[in-house]
């Protein structure tokens, strides 16, 4: 019996190491039937990423820096001339100055407001713009966001600018590739230990208030998020697009 995305073939960026949100997505949907290209940012990170995928040996690697298109055109070579046609595609980075997450918002430095807003937005801009010739029909485009883009969230500063920038986008794209057949949504995770997450001053007291005050009194984990997002990437949701799924146990209904 085939699994929820049997034959699919996809891309997924911001593998880190094995506590990356990508990567449960990655082995969620490799696990499912998918076929999939993941993308590392430099040599400090290939050898986790080789190490990870050591179980699935038609996984395909590319380096790309979203940074630069030329790389992101490098990927979308290797994935015409090994897929063909990809069938979703993972949106998993962010990226902001560990400085800049902590103190006033107002003393963010214009350069590296444009790194944030760059690398963690627009790079979603950029990403379906140079794959979606090889987008097959009903692809499905998923990106991650933050209930930071929404609310005020302390220390999460230049972040939740950046995911509102991203929020927004979600919307656009939706709007611009519906008529193709493409849909475009995201999962607004609640607080998980990552590496990126190791950046965010007072993180631990975020996870705590967070386990208190949410409904189901707990924390995600990346398993719960890749769940939704395997659902988010097959035909189970073929009817949804621009949309934010909140996989946070319910933390974003509360008032406090």
């Amino acid at each position: 019996m085939g699994g929820l995305l049997e034959g699919k073939k996809g891309v997924v960026l911001g593998v880190a190491n094995k506590r990356s949100i990508a990567w449960a997505i990655a082995e969620h949907a490799m696990k499912e039937g998918a076929r999939l290209c993941l993308t590392y940012q430099n040599e400090r990170f290939k050898k986790q990423v080789e190490k990870l995928v050591q179980p699935y040996p038609d996984t395909v690697l590319v380096p790309c820096d979203v940074s630069q298109d030329e790389e992101i055109e490098g990927l979308a070579k290797v994935c015409h001339d090994t897929f063909g046609t990809i069938d979703f595609l993972v949106h998993s980075l962010a990226f902001a100055h560990k400085e800049d997450l902590e103190g006033p918002f107002y003393n963010v430095p214009r350069d590296h407001f444009f790194d944030a807003l760059n690398i963690s937005a627009y790079s979603l801009v950029a990403l379906v713009r140079i794959l979606k010739p090889l987008f097959a029909q009903s692809a499905s485009v998923l990106t991650m966001t933050y209930l930071g883009g929404e609310r005020v969230v302390p220390n999460y500063n230049i972040m939740g600018v950046a995911k509102a920038a991203l929020d927004a986008i979600v919307r656009y794209l939706a709007w611009d590739l519906g008529g193709e057949g493409v849909r475009v949504n995201a999962i607004s995770a609640g607080p998980i230990r990552t590496l990126a997450s190791a950046g965010i001053s007072q993180f631990q007291k975020m996870l705590e208030h967070h386990r208190t005050v949410s409904p189901l009194r707990e924390n995600v984990t990346q398993d719960d998020v890749a769940r939704t997002a395997v659902f988010l990437l097959s035909e189970a949701s073929r009817g949804m697009t621009g949309t934010i799924v909140y996989v946070d146990a319910g933390y974003h209904i509360m008032a406090i």
